[in-house]
């Protein structure tokens, strides 16, 4: 993979190539990105997504939107610096095709802005839930009537796959969904895979997948303007990874890493005397301790180990990438970022005692049983009313039900595919008190 591919400025529906020396330097087209996702419908809904902690009251737990939000910020960091060595080892993409320290940082703060547009309400569990409807509910249903990439697709609900679909479905008056560069697309697919085959390799853009079978040509052809390798065989729709991907990723990784078990903390979770230490073993190298011993508030403490832990992970990221960028380029790096970190020890104690005391609380367990139960019921009636439009038999349960969604689902859709993905979309984009509130008028709870 090369560079100047790479960073490809084109956009759906362009029938003209995009140059970057062209660019107005007032409002780049990297930038028009973060600008297209930061004032999509789809992003501010985060601000009511479980980050990790439910429904809080309290000022000091992340919601989606805030997790983004620093996602973006780090990732930018990370963008700037990798941008600023890579142009003094090619210069030419400064010199002849114009590319600047910059650029990298909005393509990558573009992507990791976006990262989680695609997750549904109750967080991971609800991708886990929309995929049990399929597997074990009422969707398994469907199952002799779909293909194998289909199935698989509803199965394994993929929250990036999702959002793919969130920055690229053409609908009514808004062809090619944000028209995002190729570049930001490019960074933004984790997992540039279909859904089967599962987890063919160890590596770690086979982990997931990253697009539905409805987005797989647009994909392709994403893939080929970026200068992709194809994986795989030629059955199969795979291909390495974007480089910028390395960054994205590794700007989520630092921040779940240290903001959740900070959130842990400031909720009284994870005990602070406990905590701190943790924090001040990945910082040992940078603290000043007259300055950390002069901090009087828990928050304050926090605020300065955390502001040292991120600023040192984001030095080493920046250092292992550039250290392993001709492996990357060949699709070969199989590894996270962070998997490489000299503070590996460290940061597996900080994520096991998050999982232990945070990730397992009772109230995240509790938000986990509800998201289940909530977009359980969404589904089984949504899907019954669009399935039955689609075969002509509706009840009059199903009309008032499709009048209710009409302005939200397709319902030209004329393959059965299409209708169940459709309404999965739908439940996928509410928020956590928009799902909860819509279960509780197709219970009679709520007029």
């Amino acid at each position: 993979m090369n560079w100047e591919q790479l960073l490809s400025l084109k956009r759906f529906g362009d029938t003209h190539k995009r140059l970057r020396k062209e660019q107005d330097e007032t409002r780049l087209g990297f930038e028009v990105d973060y600008d297209r996702i930061i004032f999509s419908s789809e992003f501010r809904s985060l601000q009511d997504k479980t980050q990790v902690v439910p429904l809080s009251k309290t000022d000091f737990v992340h919601t989606r939107l805030t997790h983004s939000l620093e996602v973006s910020v780090v990732g930018r960091s990370l963008g700037r610096k990798v941008g600023q060595k890579l142009l003094e080892k090619h210069p030419h993409l400064r010199d002849v095709h114009g590319y600047q320290i910059n650029d990298f940082g909005a393509i990558v703060a573009a992507a990791a802005l976006a990262h989680d547009i695609g997750n549904p309400p109750f967080g991971h569990s609800g991708e886990k839930a929309i995929g049990e409807f399929f597997k074990t509910g009422e969707g398994r249903y469907f199952e002799d009537q779909l293909t194998a990439k289909q199935y698989e697709d509803l199965c394994s609900f993929e929250g990036n796959a999702n959002g793919f679909k969130i920055l690229t479905e053409s609908r009514k008056g808004r062809v090619g969904g944000l028209r995002l560069s190729y570049a930001t697309l490019g960074a933004f697919t984790k997992y540039p895979k279909e859904s089967l085959p599962k987890k063919p390799t160890k590596h770690i853009a086979d982990k997931k997948y990253g697009f539905f079978q409805n987005e797989k040509d647009l994909f392709q052809d994403i893939a080929e303007e970026l200068g992709l390798v194809k994986r795989g065989n030629d059955n199969d729709v795979s291909y390495c990874r974007h480089p910028l991907v390395y960054l994205v990723e590794a700007a989520d990784d630092i921040c779940y890493t240290i903001i959740d078990f900070e959130d842990g903390i400031n909720l009284g979770l994870i005990q602070e005397e406990y905590a701190l230490e943790y924090l001040i073993n990945l910082v040992r190298d940078s603290i000043q301790t007259k300055t950390y011993n002069a901090l009087q508030s828990t928050q304050d403490r926090l605020s300065y180990l955390r502001s040292l832990a991120i600023n040192t992970l984001i030095s080493e990221a920046v250092d292992i990438f550039m250290e392993h960028e001709e492996t990357i380029l060949s699709g070969e790096f199989s590894k996270a970022l962070i998997d490489y970190s000299d503070y590996e020890a460290q940061i597996k104690d900080i994520i096991t005692l998050s999982i232990s005391n945070v990730y397992q609380a009772t109230e995240v367990v509790d938000k986990e049983i509800v998201g289940y139960k909530v977009i359980n019921e969404l589904l089984a009636v949504f899907s019954k009313a669009v399935v039955n439009n689609l075969q002509n038999n509706v009840s009059n349960f199903d009309k008032l039900i499709l009048k209710s969604i009409k302005d939200y689902v397709d319902l030209e859709k004329d393959n059965l595919y299409d209708c169940l993905l459709s309404v999965c979309f739908y439940v996928s984009k509410m928020s956590d008190s928009n799902a909860i509130l819509t279960y509780q008028k197709l219970k009679g709870n709520h007029l």
